[in-house]
């Protein structure tokens, strides 16, 4: 598959922007720490589709995932999808990280230091 086939495919887009504008509020609080390319001048998009997955937010320049997981991740079924996610995204050279959605308010500074171990670690640019 060629990469204008695997990112942000257009058939997806409205789904994309629908997911932007309800966003959880951990993903609106996240996102004010990321956008504009405030942590450390990285741009990062949200809601950026690979494959037929939509990440939370990707930095394509790093290779970089970030999934926020709320309560209905920690169920079994759930679990395996994010897996199953996780493994597809990982075998295109990306890194995924994935937090709960409590760290973006109680921890955002550890958040961001998790985050910045990634920079500078990456494979092949998209």
């Amino acid at each position: 598959m060629k990469n204008e086939n695997l990112f942000n495919r257009k058939g997806l887009k409205s789904f994309r922007s629908s997911l932007r504008k309800r966003s959880t509020s951990a993903e609106a609080a996240l996102w004010e720490m990321l956008k504009s390319k405030q942590l450390d001048g990285r741009k990062f998009r949200r809601q950026y589709s690979i494959g037929s997955y939509i990440a939370d937010f990707c930095c394509p320049s790093e290779k970089l995932v970030i999934e926020l997981d709320g309560d209905s991740h920690g169920e079994y079924h759930k679990i395996q999808e994010n897996e199953n996610r996780d493994r597809y995204i990982e075998s295109l050279g990306f890194t995924v990280l994935r937090f709960e959605n409590r760290f973006v308010f109680q921890e955002p500074e550890y958040l961001k230091s998790e985050i910045r171990k990634v920079f500078g670690t990456r494979k092949e640019s998209i």
